[in-house]
C-alpha cells in the first residue's frame, strides 16, 4: 500500500478551549518544517480537531515516520486512505480494498469502528459498522470478527471526506513548540544536560543553550561533542542558538580568590549568574540545567562537614 496521506492526532491541545487554534497552528508549523528534511512536497492542513499531511509527490514512507515521530505535540501518526466520492458502494470496495492491500494474511480478527462527523451523512455510524464488516467478511471468509481484542482496528471517519486506516504510530506527544515560552538551557557534554533539554522542549518550551568553553582544561574535541549534542536535541526541539563562553579567565580568577574546597559551588554560581544574563538577553524566561537536586545536596554536605 502507497499512503497519500496521514491523519495526524493529538491529545493534550484538545483541552485547550478557545486558544485550541494557536496550538493546532503551531503544530501544524513544526509538521511542516519537520517534513521539509524529507524528499517530497507534503500539503499540511487542519480541519476541526483532524490534521492532515498530504503527499503531493512521491516520498520515502520510513523518512516520513521517522521525522514525524520527533515533532512535539504529535500522539499519533495514521497512514490512511482518504477518499472524496462518499458514495455508499464506493465506500464499501474502498474499504474492501484496503484490507486486501494491508493484510495480504487474511488470518486475522478484526471490528470496524466508524464515526459520523458529516452528520448529513444518510448512513449512521452503526450502520456502518455492519455494512462494512459484512462486505469485509463476504470478500474473505478467513477473516474473523471480534469486538473486544481484534487483531485489526478499521476506522471509519465520515467528515468532508472518509478516512480509512487501522495503524496508528506512537509520536512524541507533549506540547508543540513554542507555545510555553523559551529558556536557556546550560548545556555541557554529559547527557542529563540534553535529556533535561529535550524534556523541558516537548512541554512546548523553545530552548537556546549555553555552554561554557575554559581552553585549554577544555579541549576542542569536547565542544564540539556539545555542539553535536545541540545538534541532536535540535533534531526534535527545533533550531538552537548555542552561546559559547570562554569561562578560562574566570575559572582561573576563583581558584586564585577562592576557598579550594568551595571552588565548584562558586563556579557553578557564576555559570548560572552568565547563563542569566545572556538568557535575558535573548528574551528567555527560566534557566534548564540536568543537575541533580540530591546531587547538589550531597555536594553542599560533604561542605559543610
Amino acid at each position: 500500500m502507497v499512503y497519500k496521506s496521514f491523519l495526524i492526532k493529538y491529545a493534550e491541545i484538545g483541552t485547550k478551549g478557545k486558544n485550541r487554534y494557536l496550538f493546532e497552528d503551531a503544530l501544524v508549523k513544526q509538521i511542516r518544517h519537520a517534513l521539509k528534511e524529507v524528499d517530497g512536497v507534503f500539503k499540511v492542513t487542519k480541519e476541526s480537531g483532524r490534521i492532515y499531511a498530504e503527499a503531493e509527490s512521491e516520498y520515502d514512507y520510513d523518512d516520513v515516520i521517522s521525522a514525524l515521530k520527533r515533532v512535539f505535540g504529535i500522539v499519533w501518526i495514521c497512514p490512511m486512505v482518504q477518499i472524496e466520492n462518499k458514495d455508499y458502494e464506493n465506500l464499501k470496495k474502498e474499504v474492501v480494498s484496503y484490507m486486501d492491500e494491508v493484510y495480504p494474511d487474511k488470518n486475522l480478527t478484526f471490528k470496524v469502528y466508524a464515526r459520523r462527523g458529516d452528520k448529513q451523512y444518510p448512513h449512521t455510524s452503526e450502520q456502518i459498522n455492519r455494512d462494512m464488516g459484512e462486505v469485509i467478511l463476504n470478500a474473505f471468509p478467513e477473516i474473523r470478527v471480534d469486538v473486544h481484542h481484534p487483531d485489526v482496528l478499521l476506522s471509519v471517519e465520515v467528515r468532508s471526506k472518509i478516512n480509512i486506516y487501522s495503524l496508528m504510530i506512537p509520536g512524541a506527544g507533549g506540547m508543540p513548540i513554542g507555545t510555553n515560552g523559551k529558556a536557556m538551557l546550560l548545556l555541557s557534554g554529559g547527557i542529563d544536560s540534553p535529556v533535561a533539554g529535550y524534556m523541558i522542549a516537548k512541554r512546548g518550551v523553545k530552548i537556546e543553550a549555553t555552554y561554557f568553553h575554559a581552553p585549554p582544561y577544555t579541549s576542542e574535541r569536547a565542544k564540539q561533542k556539545v555542539v553535536d549534542l545541540a545538534k541532536l536535541v535540535a533534531r526534535y526541539a527545533g533550531p538552537i542558538a548555542l552561546h559559547i563562553v570562554n569561562f578560562t579567565d574566570i575559572q582561573l580568577y576563583i581558584y586564585d580568590k577562592c576557598p579550594h574546597e568551595e571552588l565548584t559551588i562558586i563556579m557553578r554560581r557564576y555559570m548560572m549568574k552568565i547563563a542569566e544574563r545572556i538568557a535575558k538577553e535573548n528574551g528567555c524566561i527560566g534557566l534548564i540545567t540536568g543537575e541533580s537536586i540530591g546531587r547538589w545536596h550531597l555536594r553542599r554536605s560533604s561542605l559543610l562537614k
